[in-house]
């Protein structure tokens, strides 16, 4: 199997598997593939860590529900694998540059970490981000 297959396989589980506790170990176990090689590819192919995909990931679709549900901002905190408010918060300003509150307040939703999909291309498969309606982001 090439790189990009794996890669391919990881953003799959990861995805899969996004709202349960998910691990460098908890990948490779289930993947059967050791942590180093699934770190090493998937930054080579996705251009960024398993940990910071799967952060911004969790953020994205907790900036949605900002957004589309009336829920307490801390629940949504807790579902993002946060600990506290607090660090959700910090995290969330970190990406969004402005607080959960502020931003359900303006009540525009923006993917910042869309979801890695496959591209079919001349030379093989390539990874592509897209937002949602299917415009190209990066």
């Amino acid at each position: 199997m090439n790189n990009t297959a794996v890669a391919k396989k990881i953003v799959d589980y990861i995805e899969t598997h996004i709202n349960e506790d998910l691990s460098l170990d908890k990948i490779a176990n289930a993947l059967n593939y050791s942590k180093f090689y699934i770190a090493r590819i998937f930054t080579e192919k996705a251009k960024c860590t398993v940990y910071k995909y799967i952060q911004g990931r969790r953020l994205t679709l907790a900036a949605q529900k900002l957004v589309e549900t009336e829920q307490p901002i801390v629940e949504i905190a807790y579902e993002a694998h946060y600990n506290s408010q607090q660090a959700f918060t910090l995290a969330f300003k970190q990406l969004y540059e402005c607080t959960p509150n502020i931003y359900r307040k303006n009540g525009v939703f923006y993917p910042k970490q869309p979801k890695i999909y496959m591209m079919r291309s001349f030379n093989g498969y390539s990874f592509k981000y897209y937002l949602t309606g299917g415009r190209l982001a990066a």
